[in-house]
């Protein structure tokens, strides 16, 4: 992700996510930057996230859901390992158009490196990009439009810390996506360290939250059993965009 540091007055009040025009969130900046290659923080990511999903027996979730999903395929190819459908919730006009376009395929070529790692780690993705994405349904609307307790599985990858720089609706968010999923259901997610307000492309501007391991934790505890947040030092292939690294959470939302 982009992640360029931004100074943010001191005394202003924080963005918040509504004060945000998504429908002109910058895509191709964005894949250009992040996407046009497998970096190994994405490697890193895809790793952790298979060893999780192999856990879960193929086709076993009967739906999963992709919370901000932006133009990220990989967590979708990742998710198709163990779910019949997949909705993939974006909240961005531009983001949903190249979903959309992805799903009806085929994939842009950049995607299949990473798809090629997503099997290789976890055999029970389907055998390409466009059968990954067979089962995707895209979906145009937020964290806040999907109905609690649908969901046998939700994904979510640096979204509740790069959409608002307040800390009370970055923890909504959070509780939001945990019960997405029915009690019982699967959580895998993933979040920029000591993210900043950061800029992709040469001017747009967007809101971040910074967030470290004893905050993610927190936010997760009161809603989750078998909780594990690890982290992953800063991309060195990428510019310094101002984080510190990733953090990677999997858990389970607690019943009642």
């Amino acid at each position: 992700m982009s992640r360029i540091v931004c100074a943010h007055p001191s005394g202003t009040p924080p963005v918040l996510n509504d004060h945000v025009d998504w429908d002109s969130w910058p895509v191709e900046d964005y894949l250009t930057e992040n996407y046009r290659e497998l970096h190994p923080s994405d490697a890193a990511v895809i790793a952790h996230h298979s060893a999780f999903y192999r856990r879960l027996a193929p086709g076993s979730i009967a739906r999963s859901v992709e919370l901000g999903a932006g133009p990220n395929l990989y967590p979708l190819m990742l998710a198709s390992a163990v779910s019949r459908r997949i909705d993939a919730v974006e909240t961005s006009a531009q983001c949903v158009g190249y979903l959309q376009r992805q799903v009806a395929g085929p994939p842009d070529a950049t995607w299949s490196a990473f798809h090629e790692l997503c099997r290789r780690l976890d055999p029970a993705l389907p055998a390409t990009p466009a059968e990954a994405l067979r089962g995707v349904h895209v979906v145009h609307g937020d964290i806040r439009s999907s109905e609690p307790g649908t969901y046998g599985l939700a994904s979510m990858h640096f979204v509740a810390e790069g959409v608002t720089e307040d800390d009370a609706e970055f923890l909504d968010f959070c509780r939001l996506f945990v019960h997405s999923v029915e009690p019982g259901g699967y959580l895998v997610a993933a979040f920029m360290e000591n993210m900043p307000t950061y800029r992709i492309g040469p001017a747009s501007q967007w809101p971040g939250f910074p967030v470290n391991r004893e905050i993610v934790s927190d936010a997760f505890a009161p809603f989750t059993e078998r909780l594990a947040v690890t982290r992953i030092d800063a991309d060195p292939t990428l510019p310094d965009y101002g984080d510190s690294g990733m953090l990677l959470l999997t858990a389970v939302r607690r019943e009642g």
